[in-house]
Protein backbone atom coordinates (compact mmCIF):
# COMPACT_ATOMS: atom_id res chain seq x y z
CA UNK A 1 0.00 0.00 0.00
CA UNK A 2 3.20 2.35 1.14
CA UNK A 3 4.00 2.14 -2.59
CA UNK A 4 1.06 2.90 -4.61
CA UNK A 5 -0.14 5.57 -2.21
CA UNK A 6 3.29 6.69 -2.77
CA UNK A 7 2.94 6.80 -6.45
CA UNK A 8 -0.24 8.59 -6.50
CA UNK A 9 1.44 11.46 -4.30
CA UNK A 10 3.89 11.20 -7.33
CA UNK A 11 2.01 11.46 -9.95
CA UNK A 12 -0.50 14.20 -9.03
CA UNK A 13 1.99 16.06 -7.67
CA UNK A 14 0.56 15.99 -3.82
CA UNK A 15 3.84 15.78 -2.68
CA UNK A 16 6.62 17.06 -4.63
CA UNK A 17 10.87 16.78 -3.87
CA UNK A 18 13.45 19.55 -5.52
CA UNK A 19 16.77 20.10 -4.32
CA UNK A 20 18.01 22.64 -7.20
CA UNK A 21 16.62 25.12 -5.52
CA UNK A 22 14.52 23.68 -2.41
CA UNK A 23 11.42 24.73 -0.69
CA UNK A 24 10.92 27.61 1.62
CA UNK A 25 8.29 26.72 4.54
CA UNK A 26 6.12 28.98 6.01
CA UNK A 27 8.85 28.61 9.06
CA UNK A 28 11.77 29.71 7.19
CA UNK A 29 13.52 26.31 6.86
CA UNK A 30 14.66 25.22 3.70
CA UNK A 31 12.91 21.81 2.42
CA UNK A 32 13.42 19.16 -0.53
CA UNK A 33 9.60 18.41 -0.05
CA UNK A 34 6.72 20.34 -0.26
CA UNK A 35 2.99 18.34 -0.08
CA UNK A 36 0.09 19.61 -0.78
CA UNK A 37 -2.32 17.15 -0.59
CA UNK A 38 -5.38 19.30 -1.16
CA UNK A 39 -4.77 18.32 -5.00
CA UNK A 40 -6.12 15.17 -4.53
CA UNK A 41 -9.29 16.38 -3.71
CA UNK A 42 -9.22 17.01 -7.66
CA UNK A 43 -9.07 13.65 -8.42
CA UNK A 44 -12.13 11.16 -7.82
CA UNK A 45 -10.41 8.15 -8.56
CA UNK A 46 -7.24 7.87 -6.88
CA UNK A 47 -9.32 10.25 -3.96
CA UNK A 48 -11.79 7.06 -3.91
CA UNK A 49 -8.64 4.65 -3.67
CA UNK A 50 -7.04 6.52 -0.59
CA UNK A 51 -10.78 6.78 1.22
CA UNK A 52 -10.19 2.79 0.67
CA UNK A 53 -7.01 2.87 1.75
CA UNK A 54 -7.96 5.06 4.86
CA UNK A 55 -10.32 2.43 5.92
CA UNK A 56 -8.37 -0.65 5.11
CA UNK A 57 -6.19 0.80 7.70
CA UNK A 58 -8.62 1.48 10.35
CA UNK A 59 -9.99 -2.20 9.83
CA UNK A 60 -5.96 -3.64 10.05
CA UNK A 61 -5.10 -1.92 12.93
CA UNK A 62 -8.38 -2.86 14.36
CA UNK A 63 -9.41 1.07 15.84
CA UNK A 64 -12.15 1.48 18.03
CA UNK A 65 -13.89 4.75 17.13
CA UNK A 66 -17.40 5.97 17.51
CA UNK A 67 -16.58 9.15 15.28
CA UNK A 68 -14.25 11.37 13.11
CA UNK A 69 -12.40 14.54 14.49
CA UNK A 70 -11.03 16.89 11.29
CA UNK A 71 -8.39 19.03 11.60
CA UNK A 72 -9.30 22.33 9.41
CA UNK A 73 -8.96 22.49 7.25
CA UNK A 74 -6.76 19.61 5.27
CA UNK A 75 -8.32 16.97 7.02
CA UNK A 76 -12.13 17.73 6.79
CA UNK A 77 -12.73 16.78 3.37
CA UNK A 78 -11.07 12.90 4.17
CA UNK A 79 -13.11 12.77 7.38
CA UNK A 80 -16.13 13.57 5.82
CA UNK A 81 -15.96 10.88 2.82
CA UNK A 82 -15.00 8.57 5.67
CA UNK A 83 -17.92 9.35 8.01
CA UNK A 84 -20.24 9.03 4.95
CA UNK A 85 -18.85 5.71 3.77
CA UNK A 86 -18.71 3.99 7.60
CA UNK A 87 -21.83 5.97 8.74
CA UNK A 88 -20.36 7.41 11.76
CA UNK A 89 -20.49 11.36 13.05
CA UNK A 90 -18.25 13.86 12.24
CA UNK A 91 -16.90 17.06 13.61
CA UNK A 92 -13.75 19.10 12.76
CA UNK A 93 -11.85 21.55 15.15
CA UNK A 94 -11.19 24.94 13.68
CA UNK A 95 -7.03 26.62 14.50
CA UNK A 96 -8.54 29.01 16.87
CA UNK A 97 -12.27 30.01 18.19
CA UNK A 98 -14.57 31.78 16.13
CA UNK A 99 -14.61 35.86 17.12
CA UNK A 100 -18.49 35.92 16.30
CA UNK A 101 -21.56 34.05 16.50
CA UNK A 102 -21.08 30.89 18.93
CA UNK A 103 -17.90 31.39 19.36
CA UNK A 104 -16.97 27.66 18.30
CA UNK A 105 -13.60 25.84 18.26
CA UNK A 106 -15.32 22.71 17.77
CA UNK A 107 -17.86 22.51 14.75
CA UNK A 108 -20.43 19.31 15.18
CA UNK A 109 -20.97 17.27 18.51
CA UNK A 110 -19.09 15.45 20.55
CA UNK A 111 -20.79 12.97 22.62
CA UNK A 112 -19.05 12.01 25.85
CA UNK A 113 -16.98 9.45 26.52
CA UNK A 114 -16.91 8.22 22.55
CA UNK A 115 -13.93 7.47 21.10
CA UNK A 116 -12.47 9.67 18.05
CA UNK A 117 -10.43 8.86 15.27
CA UNK A 118 -8.41 12.66 14.04
CA UNK A 119 -7.93 12.82 10.90
CA UNK A 120 -4.94 14.57 8.61
CA UNK A 121 -3.95 14.61 5.15
CA UNK A 122 -0.25 15.67 6.02
CA UNK A 123 1.57 15.17 9.56
CA UNK A 124 4.54 17.24 9.89
CA UNK A 125 5.34 18.71 13.87
CA UNK A 126 1.99 17.28 14.76
CA UNK A 127 1.26 20.34 16.30
CA UNK A 128 -2.73 20.63 14.53
CA UNK A 129 -3.13 17.26 15.29
CA UNK A 130 -2.32 17.63 18.97
CA UNK A 131 -4.54 21.06 18.90
CA UNK A 132 -7.56 18.72 17.24
CA UNK A 133 -6.84 16.29 20.25
CA UNK A 134 -6.64 18.18 23.21
CA UNK A 135 -9.76 20.14 21.97
CA UNK A 136 -11.67 17.34 21.48
CA UNK A 137 -10.83 15.89 24.72
CA UNK A 138 -11.76 19.47 26.41
CA UNK A 139 -15.16 18.39 25.28
CA UNK A 140 -14.91 14.49 27.44
CA UNK A 141 -14.51 12.98 23.70
CA UNK A 142 -11.90 10.38 23.60
CA UNK A 143 -8.78 10.17 21.22
CA UNK A 144 -6.61 7.13 21.10
CA UNK A 145 -5.31 6.90 17.11
CA UNK A 146 -4.79 10.34 14.66
CA UNK A 147 -4.79 8.77 10.80
CA UNK A 148 -3.00 10.77 8.12
CA UNK A 149 -1.87 10.06 4.48
CA UNK A 150 1.29 11.04 4.34
CA UNK A 151 4.03 12.08 7.54
CA UNK A 152 7.61 13.58 7.23
CA UNK A 153 8.56 11.21 9.98
CA UNK A 154 10.43 14.32 11.98
CA UNK A 155 11.44 13.48 15.64
CA UNK A 156 9.25 16.22 17.20
CA UNK A 157 6.25 14.47 15.84
CA UNK A 158 6.81 11.40 17.36
CA UNK A 159 7.83 13.13 20.69
CA UNK A 160 4.02 14.92 19.83
CA UNK A 161 2.33 11.87 19.74
CA UNK A 162 3.97 9.90 22.59
CA UNK A 163 3.76 12.77 24.94
CA UNK A 164 -0.50 13.14 24.17
CA UNK A 165 -0.49 8.95 23.88
CA UNK A 166 -1.82 8.93 21.19
CA UNK A 167 -1.00 6.17 17.90
CA UNK A 168 -0.56 7.71 14.41
CA UNK A 169 -0.98 5.30 11.75
CA UNK A 170 -0.35 6.79 7.73
CA UNK A 171 -0.99 5.26 4.59
CA UNK A 172 2.71 6.31 3.67
CA UNK A 173 6.00 8.29 5.20
CA UNK A 174 8.92 10.02 4.02
CA UNK A 175 11.09 7.07 3.56
CA UNK A 176 8.44 4.96 1.87
CA UNK A 177 7.62 7.78 -0.42
CA UNK A 178 11.68 8.99 -1.26
CA UNK A 179 12.28 5.66 -1.86
CA UNK A 180 9.23 5.28 -4.01
CA UNK A 181 10.76 8.28 -5.83
CA UNK A 182 13.83 6.80 -6.60
CA UNK A 183 12.69 3.91 -8.29
CA UNK A 184 10.62 5.76 -10.50
CA UNK A 185 13.67 7.64 -11.05
CA UNK A 186 12.10 11.08 -10.11
CA UNK A 187 15.44 11.40 -8.40
CA UNK A 188 18.87 9.98 -8.57
CA UNK A 189 20.97 8.15 -5.88
CA UNK A 190 22.85 11.20 -5.27
CA UNK A 191 19.92 12.96 -4.79
CA UNK A 192 18.49 10.39 -2.35
CA UNK A 193 21.15 11.02 -0.31
CA UNK A 194 21.26 14.39 0.53
CA UNK A 195 16.75 13.95 0.70
CA UNK A 196 17.36 11.38 3.69
CA UNK A 197 19.86 13.95 5.49
CA UNK A 198 16.55 16.54 5.72
CA UNK A 199 14.85 14.48 7.70
CA UNK A 200 17.42 13.56 10.52
CA UNK A 201 17.97 17.35 10.64
CA UNK A 202 16.06 19.31 8.96
CA UNK A 203 16.49 22.75 10.61
CA UNK A 204 20.11 22.42 9.76
CA UNK A 205 19.82 20.98 6.61
CA UNK A 206 21.71 22.97 3.92
CA UNK A 207 20.87 22.49 0.05
CA UNK A 208 23.76 22.04 -2.07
Amino acid sequence: MRDKISEILLKLNAVMLRTKPPFRWASGILSPIYTDNRILMSYPREREFIVNSLIKLIKKNKIKLDGFAATATAGIPWAAWLSQKLKKPMVYVRSETKDHGKENLVEGKIEENKTYIVVEDLVSTGSSSISTINAVREKEGNVECCISIFTYELEKSKQNFESANVKLITLTDFTSFVKTALKQKYISKEQLTHIMDWKKHPEGWVAV
